[in-house]
């Protein structure tokens, strides 16, 4: 389906080369100060034509508020959120009237619904993460203002050039020693990256020893019409503990659905991930340590701020795998829907590889996650009662969510008297 979450809900819609695309969200706090800058900001790092390591076709992705605010806050109703589509060339994708793309969802779009797009990807297309983005710009600006929480994401490896972060080197079976299962200059980054320091560089990689040969392989790829993959790391800050269900809705699982949704990705670990695979327990498990206010800490991380699906406290981090894109420009030899034997040199504009501009999305699912367990919280913790009659518990919980966050907001004092009600009257 088009729609993630259930208190803060999202519903995406439109193709690569419709009019426009965008998202209705649902569960917004009413009373968030809110404009179209706020959310243009994440949209603009995602948006083609950044650098000659993107795709050059040349939309502005400026975003429309269609409704749900006004006089720049939220009224807790739908937002309908709009971005035009102004730089799509249909003409470009005949080859494909005949050959499906290898590895592209086109195919399978047809065994599916007996119809697709007659160009570009449709719903498969990247296109389609503008609404995410633009939703989670929403989220991420309530879970900063209201609890502290910051959502980091930068590109850890493309291709064979990673980030330095393990400090396992011995491939020998009989060697379990391992001074740390991630190194130290790695935990660091995680710590203290910021938006700020990704965005210095047009690869969105932080770590100035591998960024360069980070570009150098994009262009490698993109000159040899071909593609190259890579990794996203994203890094949670501020989480607080409790977040999560136990079984099917651990927290981490509800993290890699969202991931593992977004085009292109092939890959989901969380903490040390596959490295922690290779290191005994008794180097990986997290000790608990007393903190100044009481509670309790670990001294590392490698369960990567979650235990038993449910976060504690510590930082999340994780990484995301995206394969090389589908559509390029190089000759395969294929076949076409009807089975004859051809070969397909696609055109069209399209990414050497997608990790630079995927930061912000993989940023924006982690936002609608987190705020979606955030209104679980607020929703179950008792602090709101309501005495209004509902069809089901599921709209009693919507109703109570929305109340116990927005009254967290700070007071409204700039509205038109038609738009609150009198003082007394809360």
């Amino acid at each position: 389906m088009s729609t993630f979450g259930t208190l803060f809900r999202v519903t995406t819609y439109g193709e690569s080369h419709c009019a426009s695309v965008g998202c209705i969200v649902d569960g917004v706090p009413p009373g968030l100060k809110l404009t179209a800058a706020d959310i243009q900001v994440q949209l603009s790092r995602r948006r083609p034509g950044q650098s000659n390591l993107t795709t050059p076709r040349n939309e502005k992705d400026l975003v429309l508020i269609q409704s749900g605010v006004e006089h720049d806050h939220t009224l807790g109703t739908p937002i309908g959120l709009l971005v035009k589509n102004e730089d799509q060339r249909p003409h470009d994708y005949t080859e494909t009237d005949l050959y499906p793309r290898p590895s592209h969802a086109d195919y399978t779009y047809l065994t599916k619904y007996g119809i697709k797009a007659s160009s570009g990807g449709g719903r498969s297309s990247a296109r389609e993460t503008i609404g995410r983005v633009a939703a989670g710009a929403i989220a991420d600006l309530y879970l900063q203002q209201i609890h502290g929480i910051t959502i980091v994401a930068f590109v850890s490896s493309v291709g064979k050039i990673s980030i330095p972060s393990t400090t396992i080197s011995s491939t020998k079976e009989d060697d379990d020693h391992v001074d740390d299962v991630l190194n130290p200059e790695y935990i660091e980054l995680l710590t203290t990256v910021t938006r700020e320091k990704v965005d210095e560089d047009v690869t969105r990689c932080p770590h100035a020893g591998t960024r360069e040969a980070m570009k150098a392989r994009i262009i490698r790829a993109k000159e040899a019409n071909d593609s190259i993959g890579g990794t996203v790391t994203c890094v949670i800050r501020g989480l607080p503990g409790g977040l999560g269900e136990p079984v099917f809705d651990k927290f981490h699982a509800k993290l890699a659905h969202a991931m593992l949704s977004i085009p292109a990705t092939k890959a989901f670990e969380i903490g040390s991930g596959f490295a922690g695979t290779q290191v005994p327990g008794s180097r990986h498990n997290d000790p608990f340590v007393l903190k100044e206010n009481g509670g309790l800490a670990t001294s590392t991380n490698w369960s990567g701020g979650v235990q038993g699906g449910i976060t504690n406290g510590e930082d999340v981090y994780f990484k995301v795998g995206f394969k090389s894109p589908a559509t390029i420009s190089r000759p395969q030899e294929t076949a076409q829907y009807d089975g004859t034997p051809g070969t397909l040199a696609a055109r069209g504009r399209h990414d050497p590889c997608v990790v630079p501009r995927a930061v912000p999305i993989v940023e924006a699912m982690a936002a609608l996650v987190v705020m979606e367990y955030v209104l679980v919280i607020k929703c179950s913790s008792g602090q709101v009662i309501d005495v209004v009659p509902f069809h089901s518990a599921s709209q009693l919980m919507i109703q109570n969510a929305r109340r116990a966050t927005a009254a967290l907001l700070p007071p409204v004092t700039s509205l038109p008297p038609t738009m609150v009600l009198p003082p007394g009257n809360k």
